[in-house]
Parts: C-alpha cells; structure tokens; sequence
C-alpha cells in the first residue's frame, strides 16, 4: 500500500449549473479549494473549449495555484493540461495528460526541451515535465512506464452507473498494473466506501472528477488522507 495516497483532480466545469461566465468562476473557486487542500495534481480536462478559451482559462489556473504557492510555499500543487502541450508550454503549466491515441511522453519531452531552450529561462514553466498517460490495461501501464511517462492513470476501476458499456478492469488487474515501477493513480467509480481497496492493491493515489468536486476536498482530503 501506498504510504502516502496521492490525490488527482479531474476537472469538469459542464457539471456546474448555470452560464459558461458562472461555471468558469465556479471551476476556479474548486482549483483553488483544491489546492488550498493540498491536492497534489489538477488536470485541466475541458475538451469542448476551444484553444483561446483553455488557454485564458489555464492561465487564469496557474495565477491562482502561482498565488498560492507564493503564500504557503508547500505544499504545490501541480497543473497538468488535458491533450494540449502547447497549451501547457504557453501557460507555463506543469505538465500535459496524455490520452491513448495522443502523442508518447517521450515526444512530449522532446518538444518541451525544444521550446524551453528557446525562451529566457525566466520564461521557462520547468525543465521537466509532468506527463501523465491514461491507460485501460496493464499492458498499457507497461507501455506507458517504457515510454518515460510520470505516472499512469488506469481506468476505470470500478463500473460506472453512466457508462454501463466501458468494462471495468477491478482491482486484480490494477493490482497488475501496480507492478509496473511506474506510480498507477485508479480512477473510475472511486468512492471513499472503495478508494482504501484501491490503495491496497497497489495504486499510488486516487483520481476522480465527481469525489472532489462534488464534494467539500478539506474533508475528502482528510478521509483519504487522514494526519496522524
């Protein structure tokens, strides 16, 4: 088990009620609530936006959690941009998430180097980035370990109510993929009822939309991650 469950937040604006302007506002409030909880990782996840619109908003993102850090320099936060490492590379973001059918980790390292050298290192967002990569397999846990990603995000775990047709891995096969020396988060209908039987399979943290956002983080933070 891991001895200090890492927590990954997965953003999803389209789940608040109301305009585009209140959910953008109602989505920087839950970055910042997150943070302030000490998440350890945000991925921008808004897919619909278009490349003007995710950028101004993961902007708006990295002067918040930058903010935060400035007050209370641990612990950090770390944002990581859904698909787009262009994105990242001109918010100055942490790092990008891969989906299946984008480009590999060791591509995304390579064009961040490239950009990096080209700019004023007081420019520069970081020399190396956070990639983390989704899989839906162990075997793809394995690819992804060989293909120098950070962590892998395997999915889904559990059956989700919503998505009756996307099979399940459970937990022997993220138990599997945790054998990999790359860090496995599990996500999919992660409950707190089940989150601690993902834990004990192997995974290094827990990653999920509706835990976090659906809910007070302080409190969820402290029932995943209780201070002794």
């Amino acid at each position: 088990m891991a001895t200090r469950c890492l927590l990954y937040y997965i953003t999803d604006r389209t789940a608040f009620p109301g305009d585009e302007p209140c959910r953008r506002r109602r989505l920087l409030e839950k970055i910042a609530e997150a943070a302030s909880a000490e998440v350890d990782y945000i991925q921008l996840r808004e897919k619909d936006l278009s490349t003007r619109e995710l950028e101004s908003l993961a902007r708006e993102a990295v002067s918040i959690l930058t903010q935060l850090r400035t007050e209370n320099r641990e612990p950090r936060t770390a944002l990581l941009i859904n698909s787009r490492t262009d994105v990242a590379l001109a918010t100055g973001a942490d790092g990008v998430h891969l989906r299946s059918s984008d480009i590999s980790p060791q591509d995304v390292r390579a064009i961040w180097q490239k950009c990096e050298a080209s700019v004023p290192r007081h420019q520069a967002s970081t020399q190396s980035p956070l990639i983390t990569v989704s899989c839906h397999s162990p075997e793809e846990v394995t690819r992804a370990a060989e293909n120098k990603a950070t962590f892998a995000v395997l999915a889904p775990i559990f059956e989700k109510k919503d998505a009756p047709a996307m099979r399940a891995q459970g937990l022997l096969s993220l138990q599997r993929a945790c054998k990999t020396k790359l860090p496995v988060f599990a996500l999919g209908g992660i409950t707190l009822a089940n989150a601690r039987t993902c834990l004990e399979a192997g995974a290094a943290g827990i990653a999920a939309i509706r835990l976090f956002q659906d809910n007070d983080i302080a409190e969820v933070v402290q029932r995943l991650r209780p201070k002794s």
